[in-house]
Order: C-alpha cells, then structure tokens, then sequence
C-alpha cells in the first residue's frame, strides 16, 4: 500500500467513527442533556475548590457517585415515560400539596441562586477572555438564553444542547495538560478518604449536592414528556406507558449522560488538584480565579480551555435550571406549558421561566457575593435531595403508578443508598458547624 493509499484509507476510516459518533449523539436525549447541565458553572467552581483545597483525595467521591446519581436519573426517566407525566405533576397526585409545594419552592429558590452564580461566572470568565467589565455581560447572556427557550422549538433546543455537551471535554484535556502524578491519582481514585472537619464535610456535601441535584430529578423527567410530545402523543393517556425498545434507550442514555457528568467532575477536581494545590494555592473560591491560577502553572492552552468551558457550561446549564423552574411550578399548579409551545399558547409556564432568569440576574446587580450564593445554593439542594430521593423511590417502585416497569431490587437499593448518603453527610455537615 503507497502512501496516498494509507491516507485514503485513514481518511475513510476517520470518516466512518465520525458517523458512528454522530448516530450514537443523535440516539441519546434527554439523559446525556441532564447529565452534562450538571457540570454548570457553579458546579465548575465546586468541583475546582475542592480539587484545590484537598488535592487527590477527593477523586473517589466521582466513582462513587456515578452509580447512585445513575440510579435516580434513571428512577426520573421511567417515570416521566410510564406515567406521561413529569415529577412535580405525579408528586401531586399521590401526595398532599404541602409536601408539593415545599419541594417546588425549594428548588425554585436554589435554582434561582444558582442560575445568578453561573450568570457571574459566565460573564466573569468572558470579561478574562475580552476585557469587557462583566457587568455588561451578565445581562447580555441572560437575555440569549431567555430569547432561545421562548422562541425556538423543542427540536432545535434539544440539538443545541447536544453539541455544547462537548464543551465539557475541555476539561478533559485541561487535565492532561497539567501534568498530574498519575500514581497518586488512582490511588485516590480507589481508596477513599474520609476527614471529620467541617472543611471537609462541607465540601463532601456541596460534591454531593451538586452532583446529585433537585433540579436534574424534574428536568429529567419533564424531558421524557417532551420526547413524547414531540412523538405526537400529547395526552396524558397517549404518554402513559413505555415500549421495550423506550426502557432499552434509556438504560443507554441515562447512565451514558452521567458518566459524562461524573468524567467531567473527576478531571476538574484532578486539574486543580496537581497544579493549585500541589503548588500551595489551596484557598481559592471560585472557577474563575482557578483559571487565572491555571495561566502559570499548567500553561495558556489549560487556561484556555478552562475559562472558555466556563461560558459554554453556562450556556448549557442555566436554561436547564430555568427550564426546571418552569416544568416544576407548571405542573403543580395544575398549567399547561411546554418549551415547544410559544410563549403565547402556554403564558403562565414561560413567564415563570422568565421570572426566575430575571431574579437569578437581580441577584447579580443585588451585591450578593457569588461565593455565599454558591454555599446556600449548595446547602438547599443538599436539604431538598434526600427526601426528594425518598420521594423518587416510593413513586418508582409503586405498581399503580409503574405496573410492570416498577423498580427492581438494584434500583431501589441503589436509591435508598443514595438518600442515606446524602441524609447523612448533610446531618453531619451541620453537626460540624
């Protein structure tokens, strides 16, 4: 074989995995969106201080969390394909609306806090990018993600989000480019580190709490809704129910999107662990100074990388926290709406989305420091997880509302763990404190 042979035949071969990649994206939906929104912003920085402030050892809380944050999504994409309808509308139907609304008005309140953290840290990271003072950017980007949820359909918001997935593999790349002790990294992998400090368990619960947050159970499960209002099935009777084929897809798309999620956490916490904290930077606060640290240390391509992720994660994350706002208060009170209507069919669901982009931005302009906005936003989720999980698992595992699609024992396990998991890092955060 001569040389231009060779290179028709790689060529050909580069062009065939290109394909394959691109029918394995266009199979996955609701589960890979979800799980690369959690990688947010305000994730971003979480992840970055932890890595920061205690090195390797946190690297295992990644490997452990996959399974339980897999696990609960899953219970969520069941349930939204089974019963035709998403979290907030079931919980309404089989509970009292006091425990409705303390749910919903929780999540709205963490969301909204978290939705002002990454609009700062997206406009904070454009200002290092451009020079332009970031105050002129928050708005900018507010009014962008506000104009694509209320005037674009389902379909093209769906294929937008697909692809800014792929920003996330920037700190993939960040990672190996600071050069990390790999000895050390898969020792702290493997064998995990516990410490009794409130330092440290503060940190565990912010981990977990924003690894395995509220807002992904409602937007996971309004997803599967939409997937099936865009297949025409626009009752709640034409929704009811799941294919073979439909729980197949899921098991793929589901565990796939928090891997992703999971990947992304790991390689961040690994970037600031082997160049901040190996070089004594242990007492930083948000991603954006990590990614100043960064320049230094591990070279302008990590910087890059690092700061431009920041925008792209934002642009991801925040109309899903927007979006779950919406789905969660609709539902419980009873309105229609979905992101595939225009803002003129469903009113009262897009306002709601407009309303928490508006106070999450006035949060901004308001003074609040984005670090205190962070810790509360952290410590809201870790409080509503638990019992929301307990929620998830009761409603999953329920033949009226599943029939045959209720749970199995791996499942209910796996999320009973994951509700005692977080139940009892928060209870012992607070104990600290």
């Amino acid at each position: 074989m001569n040389g231009q042979q060779a290179a028709a035949t790689a060529r050909k071969g580069i062009v065939r995995g290109s394909r394959r990649i691109r029918r394995f994206v266009e199979l996955l939906g609701p589960g890979l969106i979800t799980g690369a929104a959690d990688d947010d912003p305000s994730g971003v920085s979480t992840y970055s201080v932890t890595g920061a402030a205690f090195g390797y050892a946190p690297l295992w809380t990644a490997l452990f969390s996959f399974p339980l944050m897999a696990a609960v999504q899953l219970m969520c994409s069941r349930l939204g394909m089974v019963s035709g309808r998403g979290l907030a509308g079931v919980i309404r139907r089989r509970y009292p609306r006091p425990i409705l609304w303390a749910a919903c008005t929780l999540l709205v309140v963490a969301n909204v806090v978290n939705i002002g953290a990454d609009l700062g840290g997206m406009a904070e990271a454009t200002e290092m990018v451009t020079g332009v003072d970031s105050l002129w950017w928050t708005p900018i980007y507010a009014i962008l993600i506000v104009s694509l949820l209320l005037w674009s359909s389902y379909r093209k918001i769906v294929r937008v989000f697909k692809w800014l997935t792929f920003v996330l593999l920037a700190y993939v790349v960040a990672a190996f480019l600071a050069e990390p002790d790999w000895h050390a990294v898969l020792y702290a992998t493997l064998v995990p580190h516990l410490e009794w400090s409130s330092s440290y368990l503060a940190t565990l619960v912010g981990v977990l709490g924003t690894t395995i947050s509220p807002y992904l159970f409602f937007w996971q499960a309004a997803q599967e809704v939409e997937v099936e209002r865009a297949l025409g099935r626009v009752t709640e009777a034409e929704r009811e129910g799941a294919t073979d084929e439909e729980i197949r897809l899921s098991r793929t798309d589901v565990p796939t999107g928090m891997f992703f999620s999971n990947l992304v956490m790991y390689f961040i916490i690994l970037t600031t662990a082997a160049t901040l904290h190996a070089h004594g930077q242990t007492s930083i606060t948000t991603a954006e100074q990590a990614a100043e640290a960064l320049r230094p240390l591990a070279g302008p391509g990590a910087y890059w990388l690092f700061t431009l992720g920041l925008i792209g994660t934002g642009m991801l994350g925040v109309p899903v926290l927007a979006g779950a706002c919406a789905y969660a208060v609709a539902e419980a009170a009873e309105w229609p709406g979905t992101l595939d209507d225009p803002p003129g069919r469903s009113v009262r669901f897009h306002v709601i989305l407009a309303l928490a982009m508006a106070l999450g931005l006035a949060l901004d302009y308001a003074g609040f420091d984005a670090v205190a906005m962070l810790f509360w936003s952290a410590v809201v989720n870790g409080v509503l997880a638990p019992p929301l999980v307990v929620l998830v698992v009761l409603l999953t595992s329920d033949a009226t509302i599943m029939g045959e699609r209720r749970n199995g024992p791996l499942l209910r396990t796996l999320g009973w763990t994951t509700a005692a998991v977080m139940a009892a890092a928060s209870v012992a955060m607070f104990l600290t404190n």
